[in-house]
């Protein structure tokens, strides 16, 4: 393994214990912020997609079919993950009417899952997407594809749960034990 690979395992090993002891208490959750991150997530992936495109030696051949598939599959791929993140997330309202969210530990070890199975996926990809017919910057793109559908969608899962729970009604996710 080279140091460019130990590096996201040893931010892993750092950010998970963090991450979580802060989702050990529900926090507040804001509904009216909540398109603040991916307003702030987004356009720098959107950098990150124009940069990675202007490397030098980068390919700047127009993307084909199966490219197009690719970063399909990936957004289409975090959006399901997003969904399912949200979902994870446990909603209730308190009686002076503010909302606290908690995250599920299986949303945090489905993010850990992910970051490592896209470390191992990016690590056979895309030094072979070139035999086998794919666009490597496809293939870089789609990861990042992915993240914005992840974002998204989680936070749009939320925040529909939240107006609900606001409106009166329940959380459809099993409470958090207290």
């Amino acid at each position: 393994m080279t140091p460019q690979q130990y590096a996201p395992l040893i931010a892993i090993l750092v950010a998970l214990p963090i991450i979580l002891l802060r989702n050990r208490a529900p926090r507040t959750l804001r509904p009216k912020w909540m398109w603040v991150t991916p307003a702030i997530v987004l356009p720098l992936i959107g950098l990150g997609l124009w940069g990675t495109s202007m490397e030098p030696g980068a390919d700047h051949t127009p993307f084909g079919v199966l490219s197009w598939l690719i970063l399909i599959v990936g957004f289409a791929l975090g959006c399901a993950a997003g969904w399912w993140r949200g979902k994870m997330t446990t909603i209730q309202k308190h009686a002076d009417g503010t909302l606290k969210a908690q995250a599920s530990p299986l949303g945090i070890i489905l993010i850990v899952g992910l970051m490592l199975g896209r470390g191992a996926l990016r690590s056979v990809l895309e030094p072979h997407a070139a035999a086998w017919g794919l666009s490597a910057l496809a293939v870089a793109d789609a990861f990042l594809l992915f993240v914005v559908g992840m974002i998204l969608v989680q936070r749009i899962e939320m925040f529909i749960r939240a107006r609900r729970v606001m409106a009166g009604g329940s959380d459809s996710h099993v409470e958090a034990a207290a």
